[in-house]
């Protein structure tokens, strides 16, 4: 029997026999009369019949394809889910969620959200007649009170982007399926599969925008959905078809082989992004650190409680004004000034300006999102030379005349 890993810093253990469901579940060699051990590129878009409307499981490759299948499976693994479906993008996988419901049904969202979700909610499915609210759903008696008859979909991210709150989903369950036939999705971008499994938290969707840390190579744009529920999976299936956001089998290929090393690349972000939190809690320079994986976090108990551990993701407030905060953008080395995040490489950037800019300027003001909030996505770089890195531009912006 598997011995359950203990994790360093008090998080649950993590989940048994991971990696090795990374790199078998969906790959059998058997499937494929080449017993080819890496699944091959199915780049074909139609498939022979036997007979007029008699297939061998392909007709056409928006409907199915033998890499993306491979694909799905893995992700279901992953997930601890029974089904999992890819999509040509997080939010193509958003949009298709959306479409289980009607004009009329409301949809009550985080309110700390990913830009382009808040984006996609207010400017697009609001104009097809869905009600949207945003809430605080990190307190549980402000989503019940948001909750109507008309309320359809409760979306959550946890944490969230770019504050980095930690939301109940166990409490969040509760909170939704009282009131009755209502979907919880949650957005689990941020932590992976390795960190954290929604669905046996009460979730009904796990959703992810797997551009980020499932992939991890920053080469690939693709969203996942998971999850247990036949009905909603049949009615996915057919959306996913009918719609046809669907991703291409070389993105598929791309993919899954970053999923054999998600458990590695997730240990080595979670070491380097507390280290460089610890680095910025410490620093004279910076205002204030938010990390998860830090006592100091307002919900950290709750973190432990709930997820194996925290990705490289690490948000602070820099010391001074919005020219502070683009001279350490500029004067970085190491980190790259680019939106995304996830990657194996260390990104930086300005919410306020770049990832949440289409957020109302008032939505942002409440949410703390400012001028001098900058988000990190930690890389598997040495931290010595990341710490190195954000020390030398820390001082840059405050070195007299530098801006």
């Amino acid at each position: 029997m598997q011995k359950k890993d203990v994790s360093p810093h008090g998080f649950l253990p993590s989940f048994q026999h991971f990696a090795t469901q990374a790199i078998h579940v969906g790959q059998e060699p058997e499937q494929w009369t080449s017993m080819a051990v890496v699944p091959p590129i199915s780049l074909s878009t139609t498939f022979k019949q036997g007979a007029p409307g008699r297939h061998s499981g392909f007709e056409y490759s928006r409907s199915g394809n033998p890499t993306r299948n491979c694909l799905e499976k893995a992700v279901a693994a992953l997930d601890g889910a029974k089904y999992s479906l890819a999509f040509a993008s997080g939010l193509a996988a958003t949009m298709t969620i959306t479409h289980l419901l009607k004009a009329g049904d409301q949809i009550v969202c985080m309110d700390d959200v990913y830009g382009g979700t808040n984006r996609y909610f207010r400017q697009v499915a609001a104009e097809f007649g869905l009600k949207i609210s945003f809430v605080d759903c990190s307190k549980t008696k402000l989503l019940d009170a948001a909750i109507t008859p008309e309320t359809k979909l409760v979306w959550i991210e946890t944490p969230t982007n770019p504050n980095l709150k930690i939301v109940d989903i166990a409490a969040c369950a509760h909170t939704v399926h009282k009131r009755g036939d209502i979907i919880l999705v949650v957005d689990n971008t941020f932590m992976s599969a390795y960190f954290q499994r929604p669905l046996a938290l009460g979730a009904d969707i796990c959703m992810y925008s797997g551009t980020k840390y499932m992939n991890g190579h920053s080469d690939v744009v693709m969203g996942l959905v998971s999850l247990n529920s036949e009905t909603l999976h049949s009615r996915l299936r057919f959306l996913q078809n009918s719609i046809g956001a669907v991703p291409s089998p070389f993105d598929c290929y791309l993919f899954n082989r970053g999923l054999k090393t998600l458990q590695i690349r997730m240990q080595k972000h979670f070491e380097n992004g507390m280290a460089v939190a610890q680095f910025l809690e410490s620093n004279p320079l910076v205002e204030k650190v938010i990390f998860p994986g830090l006592p100091s976090h307002p919900q950290h108990e709750l973190a432990k409680r709930q997820c194996t551990g925290c990705p490289g993701m690490v948000t602070f407030y820099i010391k001074g004004t919005l020219q502070h905060a683009e001279a350490f953008l500029k004067n970085l080395k190491l980190f790259t000034l680019a939106e995304s995040l996830g990657g194996y490489e260390s990104l930086a950037e300005l919410p306020a300006i770049m990832t949440h800019a289409s957020v109302p300027k008032s939505q942002r003001d409440a949410l703390g999102i400012s001028d001098t909030l900058i988000r990190l996505s930690v890389g598997l770089e040495d931290k010595e030379d990341l710490m190195e890195d954000i020390d030398q531009a820390l001082k840059a912006a405050h070195r007299p005349n530098a801006n």
